[in-house]
């Protein structure tokens, strides 16, 4: 299913785009059922390769003839599962209905034939001269089994075009919501268009999701990767900007701030779909083109070509690749963050290599007039003083990389120009903003050439491409916080301006400790251990009864479980950002309701953060202990709604109680579940636990918009009584 459609074809960007949606979605499940009958029907046709590379006098025994006709009812049965998909794809995409449904028939008769030909059980009693069967009619079973595999290979690439298609369709959605957000003038309008926004997201993610974990190439993969991240932090982003800007509508730091979040996430649509549809946009350069490792990797094979082909290439193409590598090493030479002492080393090892490979161009030259073994040897060694030369230079930048990397990460993960930028927004005060600016915006430009240095050394596609995007989010979120910080500054007692800059900041925050991530991932393939992964931190397996939960490791859940765990976190910071919405129509914030709301949403927040790796939450303790407070904090939030409610009428009491029933058993199910964990050392399902809480935000979004509503009406209502008895008193 990972094959994608040109863009020319009917997943292009350009054939779809603004079509209506498409009515299959993949929610209901179709990529999942053809995948499964796809691999259910390839080793069933691998059995069919066996059945005709049969000897002819193999001895045909009950329990062959059994076997055999097993198979092709198999394959049968699997075909017919699939053509009814292939049907309801059809069904749902009239544009495709035709070639679907012409390569469904093909699978179909293919299917029968194969059925037919297998039915050999009936030779084990007597041999009916006129029966055709596997044994007498090879050239059928070959040829139904190569339009089985034709027409099912049609089916799956017209399947994997509907997947486009909906991805497109999807974004486009997405992009339209966002050209409303960003001309949205009021609060109330903005709190729809973004819950609308949400969902919409939502369901993005899972269609980029699912794609992502079908793509075979890493390299599109990382890139796929990086675009959904920027998407996913962008949300949360996206709406403090937004709502600063709203609050503060002649801010032109707010506007700036907004501005930058709108058009990353809009270049990280236009990615995915440059991806899902294979599209390399104009002037795009291949990225392993830059760097050193890759270029000492393609020296390295072009001189080992040279052991099997003495004339392989010219003496004139070594020394250009040799030149573009010691070129490249250039950016580090002139990095101002690189010390003296590397830089000479560098540029040591760089005039020996090039040294010796003049000495190994000589005496190829020889070699090839003078073939003696004294020669062939001396050629040998030549070539390994040179490969010993490249070696060392890699070892030297790799270390230089590695070594400012760690030293930055270490020296800013305190983060204390973050802090000074927050006090110096609450207390207003604009020369110490200047001052704190200038001082982040020295550490973008020191990481984001870090970043560029590590990309040189990354020694893989798309940890490369990690480099890339990770010096593109320091270089853009550096700028917003300095824009969030300014509006800040300006409205010292705004709440929603200090939210802002919060948010940007945790970003910043993230990026560095994905830092931490990333060196160990390149330090790895340098030394060999490639195949090791850094994933989310997850909750331990079950263990022994007697295990210390203090003493557990945290166990690498598999790309599926992350997948998961991923869409269900995201979900739940969605909801918080509901949550966040409903609470600021609120004029009272000290409300209890509202208090007990913002205190939910907090805690939500940082199991969302879990999800990604990210934030407080570290070990299963601290996971456990933090469900335990978020139950209790529910059951306030209940309370402080039933208090208010006795202030309400009959009907709208009653309405609003109904409601509240609906919290407490979640609350009280939450609560079990963390002292048995406790207790009886039984471990927590992550999943089971996101999918509880999101329904418990669920409600509280519900109830905080319920009680708002409530409170005005109760308000109004108060209102027109006062009027009504002032217009009494009037008369009499």
């Amino acid at each position: 299913m990972a094959a994608a459609a040109g863009p020319g074809g009917a997943g292009g960007a350009g054939a779809v785009h603004g079509c209506s949606p498409a009515g299959f979605t993949l929610d209901s499940g179709f990529e999942i059922k053809t995948r499964s009958v796809e691999q259910t029907l390839l080793p069933l046709v691998s059995q069919i390769t066996t059945l005709i590379n049969h000897k002819d006098n193999t001895k045909k025994s009950d329990k062959t003839l059994q076997a055999i006709q097993r198979v092709g009812q198999a394959v049968n049965l699997a075909v017919g599962r699939f053509v009814k998909v292939g049907e309801a794809i059809a069904n749902e995409n009239w544009d495709l209905k035709e070639e679907i449904n012409i390569a469904c028939i093909e699978a179909k008769q293919a299917g029968e034939t194969i059925a037919a030909l297998t039915d050999v059980t009936d030779l084990s009693h007597a041999e009916p001269h006129n029966q055709i069967t596997v044994f007498t009619d090879k050239t059928g079973v070959i040829k139904a089994a190569r339009l089985l595999l034709s027409s099912v290979t049609k089916v799956l690439l017209l399947a994997d075009r509907v997947v486009i298609k909906q991805i497109i369709t999807s974004r486009n959605k997405v992009l339209a919501t966002m050209e409303r957000l960003e001309k949205v003038n009021s609060f109330q309008e903005f709190v729809q268009i973004f819950s609308q926004f949400g969902n919409e997201m939502v369901e993005f993610a899972h269609l980029t999701g699912d794609r992502q974990n079908d793509l075979k190439d890493e390299k599109k993969k990382a890139r796929m990767a990086a675009a959904r991240a920027v998407l996913e932090k962008g949300t949360m982003m996206l709406l403090t900007a937004s709502k600063t800007c709203l609050r503060h509508p002649n801010c032109e730091s707010a506007h700036k701030n907004k501005e930058g979040v709108f058009e990353r996430m809009k270049e990280a649509l236009d990615k995915v779909i440059e991806i899902v549809t294979d599209c390399k946009p104009s002037g795009d350069t291949d990225t392993a083109s830059a760097s050193i490792f890759t270029g000492i990797k393609e020296l390295k094979m072009n001189l080992e070509a040279l052991r099997d082909n003495p004339y392989f290439q010219s003496k004139e193409s070594l020394s250009v690749t040799l030149e573009v590598v010691l070129e490249r090493t250039e950016d580090f030479t002139d990095s101002a963050y690189t010390s003296h002492e590397r830089r000479e080393r560098i540029l040591e090892l760089s005039t020996q290599t090039r040294a010796e490979l003049q000495e190994f161009v000589s005496v190829w030259i020889q070699a090839q007039s003078r073939k003696t073994k004294s020669m062939t040897e001396e050629l040998e060694l030549s070539m390994l003083k040179i490969s010993h030369s490249l070696n060392e230079l890699k070892k030297e930048l790799h270390s230089a990389a590695m070594q400012l990397a760690a030293d930055l990460v270490k020296y800013h993960a305190d983060h204390v120009v973050l802090q000074a930028l927050k006090l110096t927004g609450v207390e207003g005060n604009l020369e110490a903003l200047a001052e704190y600016a200038c001082k982040l915006s020295e550490q973008k430009e020191q990481l984001v050439e870090t970043c560029r240095l590590l990309r040189h050394v990354s020694g893989t596609e798309p940890l490369e491409i990690t480099c890339i995007h990770a010096a593109e989010t320091f270089h853009v979120t550096g700028q917003q916080i300095i824009s969030a910080a300014e509006t800040l500054t300006l409205h010292p007692s705004s709440k929603i301006a200090k939210e802002n800059l919060d948010v940007f900041c945790e970003a910043w925050e993230s990026q560095i400790s994905d830092m931490s991530m990333l060196l160990r991932e390149i330090n790895d393939v340098f030394e060999g251990r490639r195949g090791e992964k850094y994933g989310y931190l997850s909750l331990p397996k079950q263990m022994k009864n007697n295990a210390n939960l203090k003493s557990l490791k945290p166990e690498k859940p598999d790309s599926e479980e992350q997948a998961k765990i991923a869409k269900l976190g995201l979900k739940l910071g969605l909801l918080t950002s509901d949550v966040n919405c409903e609470i600021e129509k609120w004029e009272d914030q000290e409300n209890d309701i509202v208090q007990n709301g913002r205190n939910m949403s907090k805690m939500a927040y940082s199991l969302y953060l879990f999800t990604r790796g990210e934030g407080s939450l570290k070990t299963s303790q601290d996971l456990i202990h933090l469900l335990e407070v978020l139950a209790a904090e529910g059951l306030k939030f209940t309370s402080s709604i039933q208090a208010f409610s006795k202030q309400l009428k009959d009907d709208d009491k009653l309405m609003l109680l109904l409601e509240i029933n609906k919290l407490i058993p979640l609350c009280h199910q939450l609560q079990t579940v963390t002292k048995a964990s406790l207790q009886n050392k039984v471990f927590l399902k992550v999943d089971k636990c996101i999918t509880k809480i999101r329904s418990m935000m669920a409600l509280v979004v519900q109830l905080l918009s319920l009680c708002y509503k409530l409170m005005k009406k109760m308000e109004s209502n108060r209102w027109i009584s006062v009027t009504n008895k002032d217009t009494m008193d009037g008369k009499t």
